[in-house]
């Protein structure tokens, strides 16, 4: 993945009230073949988990999975 190219445009936190940044979130663009992916990035307002947290958690399950798959074998 580090010879790829990613491009971030540009990001900022916008608050609930900023309408124009809530049409226009960041956004990832990547070019695959001939194919361009645009991955829109949204942020809650409600969360009461941080981003590290929740980072720290889905490698966690990952991790876990894994261990379940090589106790089993498969």
């Amino acid at each position: 993945m580090e010879n790829e190219n990613m491009n971030m445009l540009p990001a900022s936190v916008p608050t609930p009230e900023d309408t124009a940044a809530q049409e226009n979130p960041p956004a990832l663009i990547k070019k695959i073949g001939g194919m361009t992916y645009i991955v829109r990035v949204h942020f809650s307002t409600t969360s009461k988990e941080t981003f590290s947290d929740k980072v720290k958690r889905l490698l966690r399950n990952e991790v876990r999975q894994l261990m379940e798959q090589d106790a089993t074998g498969e």
